[in-house]
This record gives structure tokens, C-alpha cells and sequence, in this order.
């Protein structure tokens, strides 16, 4: 039996892995799950799974955690520290699901013990990426891309030659204002925000997609994943969310991975690699579809995509600022603080001013350092929204 541990168990990501794992318990022994305020579906997928431990990223949460799993025999545990040691339980197969920085330590504390890690959380390269390469090579670990358009390009590598490609394209749905008149985004609520219509997905997801900060971290992610040059990177605009990626290559050939848009595909190619499964999604049926549209990004639509290339340009600890001010950007906005456009200005201002001050920006890419760099631009995200507020 394969041990398998999911951090981020209770969101989208880590319910599709669940629902794969739970189709064949015989061969899956559950070490840890995590999760963060829904104890209820938490301690249920433990229960369900006969997982050894089941940890809350909440500490003030604990008895209610202790109280759900009652009688069950799992462990229960709760708060950051407690994330990490769960990590270093051995597990040939981790899916690393945690939404945002949070993600980061225990990806790089599954890796130092070996384990085989699925990454869904993009944040892990973007704040880390040489970080994380470097400590998989030294523990003999190997990582695995799960975010579909990630997936998608490493399976249209599969027995090619790295130094063939000449572009990488990754694809967007565009979210929930593709169609919107550019003039109203700026009036955008955050209900509006929240409804992706391709996709089943948590709020801040749903949200970075409308706003496309999930594209931009994606693009990030592929230049640290594949060691692509930032301009032979591309983004389309494909609304009907059926080809993840393409590929081309120096002889003018161009490779596209085509799905229905169900994340069990790139889940379960990563638990399964390297061989393919039978999954229960939809089979695509091309003729009904009829057919497929791609469009270039409007950035004055999507202000936040360009901020991409000017995070790769900067380089050093430039992505862990990038989102770390994301996400507090994102806090405001669902908090009615900022208005939906004012997201994009604020991470540009935090960027700008790391340049300014030089706070950490080119030290060495260490997890203290990155970790620092994160508490620093979360504080400058909320002084640039009271500047704005003010």
C-alpha cells in the first residue's frame, strides 16, 4: 500500500483527491490530512480514510477537532507547527494543497523526507522556486505539477528534449468578467468576483481567476518549473477551458493537452504517474463542442498578468513579495476595503518599493528569508491600501 498524505484536504484540490483515493482504499494507507476551518468535513475524510492524524491550521480550533473525531483513532492536532511536523511523517506521496504561503514550509519538509510531492499550491514556486528544486534534487524527492495547465505541459513533455521548445502557452478561462465592459470592472463586487463559470472552486481562487493573479502566478510557476525563458512564455484566453497547455517546438509543431475541465485529470495523473488510469471524468466529445476560441489578454482587463514578467525581471525574492501582497490584497478587496481594480495597483506598489528600499530582495533565496519577505510585503500591502484609503 502506498502512503499518501493531502494538506489542504477540506478544499476543492484536496475533495477530487479524496474522492480518487476513497475509489480504492485497498491500496492507500492515509497518514495525514490538514485542513482549515471546516472541522466537520475534515474529521469526516479522516474517519471516512482511517487517517493517523488530523491537523487544523487553527489552533483555537483543536477541541473541536478532538470533539469531531472522538472514538475514531486519529490523532488530532492543530496550528502551523503542527502542519510542518505532519510533513515529516514518511509518505510516499504527498498532495500539497494548502491554499497561498502557507503551503510553502511543509512542501519543502515532505520533500526533505523523500516523498513524491503533487504540487497544486503554485505559491510553493512562485515565493521559492530554486528553494524548492534544490532541496527535492538533494533528498532524492521529485515533484509533480497538478495545477491543469502545469500538468498539461509536463505530459506534452513526456520523450521530448527539453531544448526543442520554443514556446510554452498556458490558457485562461478569463474568469468571471472575460466579457465584461472594461469601463465597469472597477465597480466589480466581490459576490461578482466570486463565481467562476467553467470551474468549481474555493473563493480566492475563484477570485485571483476573474482578476487573472492566478494566471500571473502560473506563468511564474512555469518559468521555475520547466527553466523556460520569461519571453517564451505565453498566455491565450480560452473560455471553453478544454486545452490546459500547449507546446511548440523549434520545428513549428505545437503540442496541446486537451480535457474536459475536471482537476481529477491532473490529480490523478500525478498519483498514478508514471503510468495512466482509468478516471472517472468526462470523455471530451469534439463535434459537440463544435468549437474552440482563443483570444490574447486584454491587460487593461488583466493589469495583474503583466505584473508577471516584471516579477521575473526582478528576480531574487521578488515572487514572495509578489504574493504575499496578493494575498493581502485579496484580503482587503473581500473585506470591501479596495475595489476590484485596486488589487493590481497595490501589489505594483509594494513591488516598487521593496526596489526602493532593497528590503530583503536580493538576499540568498532561504526559507527564513522568504519567510521574512512575506511578513514584510503583507505589512506594506495593508500601508499601501491605507495610503489609498487615506
Amino acid at each position: 500500500m502506498r502512503k499518501v498524505s493531502i494538506f489542504g484536504a477540506t478544499g476543492s484540490i484536496g475533495q477530487n483527491t479524496i474522492d480518487l483515493i476513497a475509489r480504492a482504499p485497498d491500496h492507500y494507507d492515509v497518514v495525514a490530512l490538514t485542513g482549515g476551518a471546516n472541522i466537520a468535513q475534515l474529521a469526516a475524510d479522516a474517519r471516512q480514510l482511517h487517517a493517523d492524524v488530523a491537523v487544523t491550521a487553527y489552533e483555537d480550533r483543536l477541541s473541536d477537532l478532538c470533539d469531531a473525531l472522538e472514538g475514531s483513532g486519529v490523532e488530532a492536532a492543530a496550528g502551523a507547527q503542527a502542519l510542518t511536523e505532519a510533513a515529516t511523517r514518511p509518505a510516499d506521496w504527498v498532495m500539497s494543497a494548502i491554499v497561498g504561503a502557507a503551503g510553502l514550509a511543509p512542501g519543502i519538509e515532505a520533500l526533505k523526507q523523500g516523498a513524491t510531492l503533487a504540487l497544486a499550491n503554485k505559491e510553493t514556486l512562485v515565493c521559492a522556486g530554486a528553494l524548492v528544486l534544490d532541496t527535492a534534487k538533494t533528498h532524492g524527492a521529485r515533484l509533480l505539477p497538478v495545477d491543469s495547465e502545469h500538468s498539461a505541459v509536463f505530459q506534452a513533455l513526456v520523450g521530448e528534449d527539453m531544448s526543442a521548445v520554443e514556446r510554452i502557452i498556458i490558457t485562461a478561462s478569463g474568469g468571471a468578467f472575460r466579457d465584461w465592459p472594461v469601463s465597469d470592472l472597477a465597480k466589480a463586487t466581490v459576490e461578482q468576483a466570486s463565481s467562476h463559470p467553467n470551474w468549481d472552486m474555493g473563493q480566492r481562487i475563484t477570485i485571483d481567476s476573474a482578476s487573472m493573479f492566478n494566471k500571473a502566478l502560473e506563468v511564474i510557476e512555469t518559468k521555475e518549473f520547466f527553466g523556460l525563458d520569461p519571453q517564451r512564455i505565453e498566455v491565450l484566453v480560452h473560455p471553453e477551458s478544454i486545452v490546459h497547455a500547449l507546446v511548440g517546438f523549434r520545428d513549428g509543431a505545437v503540442m496541446a493537452h486537451m480535457g474536459a475541465p475536471d482537476m481529477r485529470h491532473a490529480i490523478g495523473y500525478a498519483l498514478h504517474w508514471p503510468h495512466r488510469q482509468r478516471l472517472p471524468v468526462e470523455r471530451l466529445d469534439l463535434a459537440a463542442i463544435g468549437q474552440l476560441n482563443f483570444q490574447k489578454p486584454d491587460l487593461a482587463r488583466y493589469p495583474a498578468l503583466r505584473l508577471a514578467w516584471d516579477v521575473m525581471e526582478r528576480g531574487g525574492l521578488s515572487g514572495a513579495v509578489f504574493n504575499a501582497a496578493k494575498e493581502r490584497a485579496l484580503d482587503h478587496f473581500i473585506a470591501r476595503r479596495i475595489g476590484f481594480l485596486d488589487m493590481a495597483d497595490c501589489v505594483a506598489m509594494v513591488l516598487d518599493r521593496f526596489d526602493a528600499e532593497l528590503c530583503l530582495i536580493d538576499a540568498p533565496l532561504t526559507l527564513d528569508n522568504v519567510q521574512q519577505t512575506d511578513h514584510l510585503a503583507r505589512q506594506w500591502a495593508d500601508d499601501a491600501v491605507h495610503k489609498r484609503a487615506g
